[in-house]
């Protein structure tokens, strides 16, 4: 008896995270105009070395080989799920370009608004804004994949995602943006 109800108290809590995930699959499914805001995959670290340049990779943070296969899983997983992305943007830093290339769906264009908010605090707010601004154009059909940091995401949704973790978004007619909820797909890095 005490087990099962260790068992029922468990799934509760587990409800939400259910919960959050069914409500993320549906709007990605919707007809809406929905925007999937996702973290790079596992990049080791925190923020950029010192001297980082923007235009040379071997000066940044960039992927694990573990956020490598992640981003493969996890465009493997949107394609098998039959996710129709429209358009892929990306930060111009190159983990999260490389993990867009990487999911393999579709041509990834770069976005600077969408640029680290972190190693650029003093440009945080006109970042968001700019952000905010490219959301609420997006009609569709079909989603908007943005690959960002989880800086930008906690700015724009109070959300403090994982690496690899999506966060789908919609724009209210008031420009309110809407949590629709959140997907971990890939595995945690071992």
């Amino acid at each position: 008896m005490r087990s099962a109800i260790v068992l029922s108290w468990a799934l509760l809590a587990l409800r939400p995270a259910w919960a959050d995930d069914a409500a993320a699959w549906a709007a990605l499914r919707s007809a809406d105009a929905v925007v999937a805001l996702m973290r790079h995959t596992d990049a080791p670290g925190a923020g950029d070395p010192p001297g980082w340049r923007l235009d040379d990779c071997a000066t940044q943070r960039n992927l694990s080989d573990q956020g490598r296969t992640d981003a493969r899983a996890i465009g493997a997983r949107l394609k098998a799920q039959r996710i129709r992305i429209a358009k892929v943007i990306s930060s111009p830093w190159c983990r999260c370009l490389d993990t867009a290339r990487l999911m393999n769906v579709g041509a990834v264009l770069i976005e600077p608004t969408f640029a680290n908010a972190l190693m650029l605090s003093d440009r945080r707010a006109e970042l968001t804004e700019g952000a905010r601004t490219l959301i609420g154009r997006w009609r569709g059909p079909g989603v908007l994949l943005v690959v960002t940091h989880g800086a930008n995401i906690q700015a724009l949704t109070g959300r403090s995602p994982s690496p690899g973790e999506i966060v789908v978004v919609t724009m209210s007619a008031d420009g309110a943006l809407q949590d629709r909820g959140s997907l971990v797909i890939a595995p945690a890095p071992r």
